[in-house]
């Protein structure tokens, strides 16, 4: 899987979840549990994964969307 988004910001995750999944693209979001065991002062992130095939569409996807500043630089 392919990391998309890191952030701590709930609202842009859940944004950015709707968005792919309603695109039909196949996302994990990472580390949710353990962002939310370790309270709120901000130390884990919640990412966004796609799997590696969907990856380059999926970015694309979110550039047109106007996600584009908050995507985690290409490998």
């Amino acid at each position: 899987m392919v990391e998309l988004i890191r952030t701590n910001d709930v609202v842009l995750i859940g944004y950015a979840e709707s968005l792919l999944e309603s695109a039909g693209f196949s996302i994990f979001v990472a580390d949710g549990y353990t962002s939310v065991m370790e309270g709120s002062i901000g130390m884990i992130q919640r990412r966004i994964l796609v799997v590696e095939d969907e990856a380059l569409a999926a970015r694309r996807f979110l550039v047109e969307a106007g996600l584009g500043a908050e995507l985690r630089d290409a490998p």
